[in-house]
């Protein structure tokens, strides 16, 4: 089973290669100046995040306007669109425009809408050199006016030779309050695009781990899991979750627990 490939880059609409999720799905859309994507989404809520660019949005014949704006995923919050199930859409370029597009089955009835950079928060997980930053875009927490079924998005910045998800964490079975069943992707970009990252996915029966390039995936439907830059290098990740609902809970790695008690300490002594 593989869980990391590459996604192309070619106008037009680019999906994965292989998929070992059941509930989450990604393409990777990429129009030039003027050209138009029409979908549909059938029984399944769609978010097009917007990397790069500026678009216009029609969804079941509504308008939505234009989104966009920010040249890329390292400058700055992104603008969103949330494309309800049982929807016809359209996509139309302003300019260059790339997009990714994270989907999970609904039935959620809802209209569609945007999610501007203002409704976007901010904020620093971790701390020294697993310090690490992030967006929330669509997540349950402190955002009723922005209705999903299924899918929570954000994205992660990690600079020079730090690590995320650190301590490594799983989501893998309901067991509320402790944890909570989430299948993930991450998606990632690399500033500068030569440049390259580390991603380790592991449990007892499986230890895997990968070269971060710009636009590779993982694919996350179990285990621990944890990422790093290397040093010159920021990676960036898009990180979306799907499963039986919208309330998160991880489990962090044991052998690796400790240092989750270090934050408190690290960060009064400035690091």
């Amino acid at each position: 089973m593989s869980y990391f490939t590459s996604v192309s880059g070619e106008n037009g609409l680019n999906g994965l290669s292989t998929n070992p999720c059941k509930l989450l799905d990604f393409s990777r859309l990429v129009l030039s100046d003027g050209q138009t994507h029409e979908g549909t989404t059938g029984d399944r809520e769609l978010l097009a995040v917007i990397f790069g660019g500026r678009g216009a949005f029609t969804v079941n014949g509504r308008d939505l306007g234009q989104a966009g704006g920010r040249p890329n995923v390292f400058a700055g919050k992104p603008h969103s669109v949330y494309i309800p199930c049982q929807s016809n859409y359209s996509i139309t370029a302003h300019g260059s425009l790339e997009i990714g597009l994270c989907s999970a089955p609904s039935d959620l009835q809802v209209d569609p809408y945007v999610i501007g950079p203002d409704k976007v928060t901010s904020g620093v997980w971790g701390a020294a050199n697993f310090t690490r930053s992030f967006h929330q875009i669509l997540t349950e927490a402190g955002q009723p006016d922005l209705p999903a079924a299924r899918l929570i998005v954000g994205e992660t910045y990690v600079p020079s030779g730090n690590w995320s998800t650190y301590p490594a964490h799983k989501h893998e079975k309901d067991d509320l309050p402790s944890e909570a069943f989430h299948e993930e992707m991450y998606f990632f970009k690399v500033s500068p695009a030569e440049g390259f990252g580390m991603t380790r996915l592991y449990n007892q029966e499986m230890d895997h781990g990968f070269v971060i390039h710009d636009n590779t995936i993982l694919m996350i439907p179990y285990g621990y899991h944890t990422t790093n830059s290397a040093p010159g290098y920021t990676c960036y990740f898009l990180w979306f979750l799907a499963g039986n609902h919208r309330t998160q809970a991880v489990v962090e790695d044991p052998a690796l627990q400790w240092v989750s008690r270090t934050v408190p300490m690290l960060r009064a002594l400035g690091h």
